[in-house]
């Protein structure tokens, strides 16, 4: 198991160690912990105290983010951008939040980019209670995000830019790949809201009012990113419809030259195989002009065959 612990008290902030934070008297405390064994289950238990429940929600192999209120401590879960390889389907990482006025114990099994703005944050003296390091956390969460967000949409303003049928595969690669992560990042921000949205509602008196603004904000913020995935997600299928379409007019397009030409030949096929049968009594079969007759018969066969296809607008 390893993490970091800050304490902030009478102004100064000081960096302990887990252990020693959860003995310090007086302030507000942040510990976080990060592993992906049972030893932060036990820590949680025999260390800092928690209740079953608790440690449950912190410790929860699959998670969505969500919001409950324990005996005046809010339990958050957020999700967020980490620099870890993670599925295209689960593209964002956890953290897990157990908070109340006076410590806040975190938990996360893969590394969160948005712990090294809040860590800055503490350190430069601008989060002194829990409300202004969840406000800071959501805050860091939804603004490294939004980027992302707009990525996708103007990845898909290049695709839409290129749309060609002789681009088809890889186009239609690219955007089922933009498709597949506008799905996985809208799993989770919808839920991110609502969460966002019932801790700032939270009757709890160590939220002041700037923090429930500042959390308001990110839910709002969250909500918006939403909409946008929503909004790209069925760009995507549209263009993938597109896609779809010219390559079956291109398809369609050969298939009618392969017809017409194949028409074209068809009566000189004939020609060709009745005066090419090996009997006897074929007209002009000793004629010294009939080889040249036959070939401008059947070039002429096929020019207003040629024309034929041309007047009703087969080539359209």
């Amino acid at each position: 198991m390893s993490g970091f612990a800050y304490q902030v008290a009478e102004g100064a902030t000081r960096r302990l160690d887990p252990h020693e934070a959860v003995c310090a008297q007086g302030g507000f405390v942040w510990i976080h912990l990060t592993s992906r064994d049972e030893e932060v289950q036990d820590w949680l238990r025999d260390n800092a105290g928690l209740d079953h429940f608790t440690i449950d929600a912190l410790t929860a192999l699959e998670t969505r983010p969500r919001c409950e209120q324990i005996d005046g401590a809010a339990v958050l879960n957020l999700r967020g951008m980490t620099h870890a390889a993670m599925a295209s389907s689960d593209p964002l990482a956890s953290i897990r939040l157990r908070a109340d006025g006076a410590r806040v114990i975190s938990v996360t099994r893969l590394p969160l980019d948005a712990l090294d703005a809040a860590r800055e944050a503490i350190e430069a003296g601008q989060i002194s209670d829990a409300g202004d390091l969840i406000a800071t956390l959501a805050g860091a969460i939804t603004e490294q995000l939004d980027p992302e967000v707009a990525q996708l949409g103007d990845s898909l303003d290049d695709c839409e830019e290129q749309l060609d049928p002789r681009m088809a595969f890889d186009l239609r690669r690219n955007v089922n790949h933009v498709r597949r992560q506008a799905i996985g990042y809208r799993r989770f921000l919808y839920p991110q809201r609502v969460a966002l949205e019932k801790l700032a509602g939270l009757a709890v008196a160590w939220l002041s009012d700037e923090d429930r603004l500042h959390i308001g904000a990110a839910a709002d913020r969250a909500a918006r990113m939403a909409e946008e995935l929503e909004s790209i997600r069925e760009r995507a299928a549209l263009i993938h419809e597109t896609l779809t379409d010219l390559r079956a007019e291109v398809i369609d397009q050969r298939s009618l030259l392969i017809a017409v030409v194949a028409m074209v030949f068809l009566p000189l096929t004939f020609i060709t195989g009745l005066f090419g049968m090996n009997v006897d009594g074929i007209p002009y079969a000793h004629h010294a002009g009939s080889f040249w007759a036959i070939t401008g018969f059947s070039l002429a066969i096929a020019v207003g065959v040629g024309l034929w296809f041309v007047r009703r607008h087969w080539f359209r």
